[in-house]
C-alpha cells in the first residue's frame, strides 16, 4: 500500500480515505477478503461444554454453526443443508444471548427440517430418507460443508474458507505473539459473568482505531484518566502496552475507586497487578486485561456504518462462586468508558460522511492507529488514498 507521508500542507500521515468507512461496495470486499478469509472469533468454548450444545452465529452474512461432538472435539459447519440448501437451524439466534450458554441443543444429530436428512455431530451424512447408493447417494461425499474451528484462551475463532488455510496461516501462529503478552493471565480459565451488547452508528475500523489510541482519551474519558493519568500525559504518547499501563497510586483495576473484593489472578507479575494491558486481535477481538478481570470485545460488523459489539465481562470461577459476588464495580465503569466511546466513533462516522471530508490524518502518538492500514494491505491490497 502506498502510504503518503507528505500530503496538502502538513507533514501528518493520512488516514484511510472516506469510502473505507462509508462504502458498501468496500465492506463487501472487506467481507469476502477478510471476514470469510481470516480467522474470527465467535464467543467462548465454555458456552458450548456438552456434546450437542451448539451455537449459531452469522459472519458478514453467512451463518454458521459451532457444535459439541460427542468426542468432546468442537466442529464448524456451513447452516446449509447439502440436499436443497435449506438452513439446518431455521431460527435466528436469540438478540439477548448472554455468552455463556448455547444457542441450542442438537439431540445426537443435526437433521434438516426440510426433507429430513440427517448429520451427525460431526458433520457426516448418516441418512438420506429413501435414498441408496443406487440412487447415486455418496455418503461419504455429502457431509456438511467445513468451516475450520480452533480455539486460544477460551476463545472460538473460525475460518470461513478452510481450504485456503496453511501452516504459516494457524491460529497458533497468528497469535504467538499476543500469547507470549497474556502468558500469566489464566485467559481459558475465566467464565462470563456479564454481557452487555452495544449497536454502534460506525464502522468497524472506526471503532478499532479508537481502541488503538489514547489521543482522545483526555477530552473523551476524564473518569478513565483520573484513574490511569499516563492516558492524558502528552496526548497518549508513548504508552507502554507490552508491559503494562500503570494505574494511579492505590490503585490496581478498572472500577470506579480503582479497588475491588475480587483478588488478582494468581501468577501475574507484581507489574501486572498494577497496570492494565490490551490486546487488539485483529479483525474482531479487542482484550482489555487488569489484574481481576478481562473484558473481551467481540465487533460484529453489519455493513460499512453499523457495528455489533458484544462486551463480555469474564472472570475467575473461584471468585464468582463465593458469596457475594458482584461484577458491578468492573461493568459500571467499562459501561461508561465503552458509551463514551461509541458515542465519538458515531461522531466520527458522522462527520466522515461530509462532501468536504476526503480523508483524515494521524497524529505521531497515533501512529498505532495505522496498523488497520498496514493490515488491509495485508488482506486487500493497496487502497488509494485519495
Amino acid at each position: 500500500m502506498a502510504i503518503e507521508t507528505t500530503p496538502d500542507a502538513t507533514e501528518l500521515m493520512r488516514t484511510l480515505p472516506r469510502t473505507a468507512y462509508l462504502s458498501a461496495e468496500h465492506f463487501a470486499l472487506e467481507a469476502e477478503h477478510i471476514f470469510h478469509h481470516e480467522w474470527f472469533m465467535v464467543g467462548r468454548e465454555s458456552a458450548i461444554p456438552s456434546p450437542g450444545d451448539f451455537l449459531q452465529i452469522e459472519v458478514a452474512g453467512e451463518r454458521v454453526l459451532i457444535v459439541r461432538s460427542r468426542s468432546g472435539a468442537l466442529g464448524a459447519f456451513y447452516n446449509v443443508c447439502r440436499h436443497r440448501g435449506s438452513r439446518l437451524v431455521m431460527d435466528d439466534p436469540p438478540d439477548d444471548g448472554d455468552g455463556a450458554a448455547p444457542t441450542g441443543h442438537f439431540r445426537g444429530a443435526i437433521r434438516c427440517p426440510y426433507h429430513a436428512w440427517t448429520y451427525g455431530l460431526d458433520g457426516q451424512l448418516r441418512n438420506a430418507p429413501f435414498l441408496t447408493e443406487s440412487d447415486g447417494l455418496r455418503r461419504e461425499q455429502l457431509s456438511l460443508y467445513p468451516v475450520a474451528v480452533d480455539t486460544w484462551g477460551g476463545f472460538v475463532f473460525v475460518n470461513l474458507t478452510p481450504s485456503e488455510l496453511t501452516p504459516e496461516r494457524s491460529l497458533a501462529s497468528q497469535l504467538a505473539a499476543p500469547t507470549e503478552r497474556t502468558a500469566n493471565y489464566p485467559l481459558g480459565e475465566l467464565r462470563v459473568g456479564t454481557r452487555i451488547t452495544y449497536d454502534i452508528s460506525a464502522n468497524w475500523k472506526t471503532i478499532v482505531e479508537n481502541y488503538n489510541e489514547c489521543y482522545h482519551c483526555g477530552p473523551v474519558h476524564p473518569e478513565l484518566c483520573e484513574l490511569v493519568p499516563a492516558f492524558k500525559q502528552g496526548g497518549g504518547r508513548e504508552l507502554d502496552w507490552d508491559n503494562g499501563v500503570p494505574h494511579r497510586d492505590g490503585a490496581t483495576t478498572f472500577t470506579f475507586t480503582g479497588t475491588t473484593t475480587r483478588a488478582p489472578f494468581a501468577g501475574l507479575t507484581d507489574d501486572e497487578r498494577v497496570r492494565h494491558k490490551g490486546e487488539l486481535i485483529y479483525p474482531n477481538l479487542m482484550l482489555s486485561l487488569s489484574a481481576d478481570h478481562v473484558v473481551a470485545f467481540t465487533l460484529w460488523p453489519l455493513d460499512a456504518g453499523h457495528t455489533r459489539i458484544d462486551c463480555d465481562f469474564l472472570f475467575h470461577p473461584e471468585e464468582m462462586a463465593k458469596p457475594g459476588f458482584d461484577p458491578a464495580d468492573a461493568v459500571d465503569f467499562w459501561d461508561l468508558v465503552n458509551r463514551q466511546d461509541w458515542e465519538i466513533c458515531a461522531s466520527v462516522q458522522n462527520g466522515m460522511s461530509s462532501r468536504a471530508f476526503r480523508y483524515g490524518y494521524y497524529a505521531p502518538m497515533e501512529d498505532l492507529s495505522l496498523d488497520i492500514r498496514r493490515y488491509l494491505a495485508d488482506t486487500i491490497g493497496e487502497i488509494a488514498t485519495d
